[in-house]
């Protein structure tokens, strides 16, 4: 009998163990809500009242109580044809005012970080800090990636210099290394997002330009097919991008291609488009996700 007890004890005990492990491993790998911000095109500069519009913005933010915010390029007003003196002056004061945010910042590289590539700027090739390498001193890398909560996100370098005085979308062939080794150490139900400056996919031109009007290299990244089907048979959700000063969300294969308004708008003068002031608020709920673009309640008046 008291045999018998032991063996009913023994199986309970196993029993209620292997519950517990059963239900710690499942809150374990059942993915966290969260919510982060994707702000583009901030193009701040001392004219215009754009840093008091950037610190509404910033305000605003902060009131959301975001994870994170990743920004999606253009954050100053411009280094592409500036002495390096005013370039200079553009990124200390963006470095100064984004710090006001209270989480964690993570900047994509946009078209007007690049120093001095076109002409006008006068700027010596042989500077330090020429191109990219403004950016990459004061804010880090241009390509990388961090996880959150289940989720991996992966900044991409969207600008490439001609060498001609001008720039193009493209994906670079170190990137495109970097990527697919990202990938191989990556499982494959992981939900990915990317952020990128230049588009990879858009219908801006056809809807304010012509329907049968193609994109040019600087509106989208042109090898943008090739790196996106790197991407096959991983759970790639979403693609934030900038640029355009415009929303759009195209879902196309599975996958939302969001384009993120401006915190600009139309460069500080207004409304671009009809498109307000604003930045993309993205909740994660069970896995995935949905989106709000938010007018920050700016007003070229103030």
């Amino acid at each position: 009998m008291e045999r018998k007890y032991l063996s009913s004890f023994r199986l309970f005990f196993y029993i209620l163990i292997t519950s517990v492990l059963v239900s710690s491993c499942y809150r374990r790998s059942k993915p966290e809500d969260f919510k982060f911000v994707f702000m583009t095109d901030i193009h701040l500069s001392q004219q215009r009242n754009a840093v008091s519009g950037f610190m509404k913005a910033i305000n605003v933010i902060n009131g959301l109580h975001p994870d994170f915010v990743i920004t999606g390029g253009d954050l100053i007003m411009d280094a592409l044809e500036q002495r390096y003196s005013r370039a200079d002056s553009l990124y200390n004061l963006y470095l100064g005012t984004v710090k006001n945010l209270n989480m964690p910042v993570y900047n994509t590289m946009g078209n007007h970080e690049i120093y001095g590539i076109y002409k006008d700027s006068g700027a010596d090739s042989l500077n330090p800090e020429y191109g990219e390498k403004m950016f990459e001193k004061r804010l880090g890398r241009s390509f990388y990636s961090f996880n959150h909560k289940g989720w991996k996100f992966i900044i991409l370098n969207s600008i490439e210099d001609t060498r001609k005085g001008s720039y193009i979308g493209k994906i670079d062939d170190a990137q495109i290394s970097w990527i697919r080794q990202e990938l191989q150490e990556t499982d494959k139900k992981t939900p990915l997002v990317i952020s990128t400056h230049i588009p990879f996919i858009t219908a801006n031109t056809q809807k304010y330009v012509g329907t049968t009007v193609p994109n040019d290299s600087s509106t989208v990244i042109y090898n943008g097919k090739d790196v996106l089907d790197l991407f096959a048979g991983y759970n790639l959700k979403l693609v934030l991008q900038g640029h355009l000063h415009t929303v759009e969300d195209i879902f196309i294969d599975g996958i939302h291609f969001i384009t993120g308004g401006a915190v600009s708008a139309a460069w500080w003068t207004g409304p671009n488009k009809e498109f307000e002031e604003g930045f993309m608020m993205i909740s994660v709920r069970n896995g995935d996700f949905s989106s709000e673009y938010v007018d920050y309640g700016w007003d070229v008046k103030n």
